[in-house]
């Protein structure tokens, strides 16, 4: 083959390869220039993974600036109040891209019905730090791809537990991971028992001492369900022996080997999972249990010997009840015999006359 012709193919892949190289450029430039058009005021945004994160500024003033292509939307410190449909939609702003949403300490209060209509594709929801006392029945109707909800330190401490309830979980048909960190929480909620598809629950940094029997019964209906724990104030008695055989029989406690013992103090700071059944003094808590119950029946025999005893005697008793008020009869004639003669005036005279 000429020279010529060979000269010729290897300019042409060069000027191919600087084409491809110059276009790849442009598109990043363009990209870089779509993006610093597009991105809120003092927010940060990175197109490549859809991210939008803005920090202390106000939902409301930034929706209309948060562009088209966002997936990843997080908002801290951001006032929200209250949740509601139009909180997402506002003059032709439309989120429909939205996958994952992070409103952290937004002083987020209530959470009224079908706010999360306008997230279709909405799979991670991350409500921590805020102040939730109102969630309504149907708050996360249309929100049913929900995988990953987060609500650490999310409740006033009075409102916990009635909001803690199945009612407003149920469109939450794909969740699998829920997060209930810090809310004080004394015992496992029963809405975990009502996630169908639920995988993971992180219940740490609460007020749980121990699991009851009910809890554990139903923790063994949901193989696939693990538990984080740590830490929390386990108080390791003889009421906690039921949760430390389950703990050691079962795969469902994902930090079993982190929980502590925070009471009696002899144990503070014990590793619950290095514990001896012994350790929990259950022995002498069953005999003194034991002892006082065999006490009341001793004293229940007593009784009923000394009934038997007085009922086998009765015609006995009764006499004997009869000879007493006869001799006190007998007594109290003589007292008044002897009173009679004593208060007579006529021996009274014939005495003073002698």
């Amino acid at each position: 083959m000429p020279r010529g012709h060979l000269h010729f193919h290897g300019n042409t892949n060069a000027l191919l390869a600087r084409s491809r190289l110059l276009w790849d450029l442009l598109f990043k430039l363009l990209m870089l220039i779509n993006v610093s058009v597009s991105c809120p005021s003092k927010c940060l945004c990175d197109a490549d993974i859809g991210l939008v994160q803005c920090d202390f500024l106000s939902l409301q003033g930034i929706l209309e600036d948060i562009p088209q292509w966002v997936r990843n939307l997080s908002l801290v410190g951001s006032d929200v109040n209250v949740l509601r449909p139009e909180t997402f939609h506002r003059d032709g702003t439309r989120l429909s891209n939205l996958t994952a949403l992070l409103l952290i300490n937004s002083s987020i209060q209530a959470i009224e019905a079908l706010a999360f209509k306008e997230l279709p594709r909405l799979t991670t929801l991350d409500l921590s730090f805020n102040r939730l006392t109102a969630i309504a029945d149907d708050a996360f109707d249309g929100a049913s791809q929900l995988e990953v909800l987060k609500l650490n330190q999310a409740f006033q401490t009075p409102a916990v537990k009635p909001l803690l309830n199945s009612h407003w979980t149920k469109p939450l048909r794909n969740l699998n991971r829920l997060e209930l960190t810090g809310n004080a929480l004394q015992s496992l909620p029963n809405l975990v028992f009502h996630l169908e598809t639920l995988e993971t629950v992180n219940i740490g940094n609460n007020a749980i001492k121990r699991f009851d029997e009910e809890t554990i019964l139903h923790l063994s209906f949901k193989k696939k369900l693990g538990l984080y724990f740590s830490p929390n104030p386990f108080v390791c008695d003889c009421r906690m022996t039921k949760m430390f055989l389950w703990l050691r029989n079962s795969s469902q406690a994902l930090d079993a080997q982190s929980l502590k013992c925070y009471a009696p103090s002899s144990l503070n700071g014990t590793d619950i999972m290095t514990l001896k059944l012994e350790d929990f003094k259950c022995i002498n808590e069953d005999l003194e249990t034991a002892s006082y119950v065999f006490f009341g029946i001793v004293l229940a025999l007593i009784g009923v010997i000394f009934l038997m005893v007085l009922y086998l005697n009765r015609k006995g008793i009764k006499r004997w009840l009869n000879n007493i008020r006869e001799a006190c009869r007998d007594q109290m004639e003589g007292y008044h015999y002897r009173y009679e003669q004593d208060s007579d005036p006529r021996r009274s005279n014939a005495s003073t006359g002698i």
